[in-house]
């Protein structure tokens, strides 16, 4: 399709594996009932993942290590969640050989990350998460810049207020990129994917994401974002 970043998210078998699953219970997505850590990697292998209709397919939940394996080369890894596992994750990216061209990170700040996981500032793309509502957030941007210079700034905002596009216009005058999650609108201040596919209002939802400076925009209609980039000239 030519999408530059995947998400994915992890969670923990029993017996210790990491597979990609996003939701808590794997009732919705696979044949299975209960928690992932309920079963070792074998028995979750035996489950059949279900399509968008909740239909069983002939697909099993992948590890992260076959993830990656496929991935290697091809395209930028987002592992949401991974922090929370990040010892297990970074183990796996080593022996894969893809740490980097994945992304950890966390809505933490920057101490609190250096204190917890030094090697994921040292060693890896990390990229914190700042709600540019929450009372510490300019304190937060602050230190990170200071002491980190991040590639990358997740920003999440539920409302596109003087307060938020001033912290967002700080981040666009530094070096750091900007990456907005457009998926729903708590996420971007109103600025989400359905407003750009189902009400035709793509200037004032990717559009608008784009002038405040964002070059990264996480979405779930990634065929429909790649020909308004296209279209505009915004990407190869």
């Amino acid at each position: 399709m030519g999408v530059d970043m995947v998400e994915i998210d992890l969670k923990k078998t029993k017996d210790g594996h990491l597979i990609l699953m996003h939701d808590k219970l794997i009732d919705r997505t696979t044949t299975g009932k209960g928690h992932p850590n309920d079963y070792t990697l074998d028995e979750i292998k035996q489950f059949r993942l279900r399509n968008g209709a909740g239909h069983r397919t002939e697909h099993i939940v992948p590890t992260l290590e076959e993830a990656m394996t496929l991935a290697k080369g091809k395209i930028l890894v987002n592992i949401d969640k991974g922090y929370d596992y990040f010892d297990d994750v970074y183990e796996i990216l080593e022996k894969t050989g893809t740490i980097n061209q994945c992304i950890i990170k966390a809505s933490k700040s920057y101490k609190t990350v250096m204190d917890e996981k030094p090697v994921a500032l040292e060693k890896m793309l990390f990229m914190p998460v700042v709600r540019l509502t929450d009372k510490d957030a300019c304190k937060i941007v602050e230190e990170y810049q200071e002491n980190y210079s991040p590639l990358m700034f997740e920003l999440v905002f539920d409302n596109d207020g003087p307060e938020v596009i001033g912290l967002i216009d700080r981040i666009k005058n530094s070096s750091a990129k900007i990456f907005i999650n457009s998926l729903w609108s708590e996420l971007c201040g109103g600025h989400h994917d359905d407003r750009a596919v189902e009400k035709n209002e793509m200037e004032q939802s990717w559009g608008w994401i784009i002038k405040r400076g964002a070059s990264l925009i996480q979405t779930d209609r990634p065929a429909q974002l790649l020909k308004y980039l296209k279209d505009k000239g915004l990407h190869e």
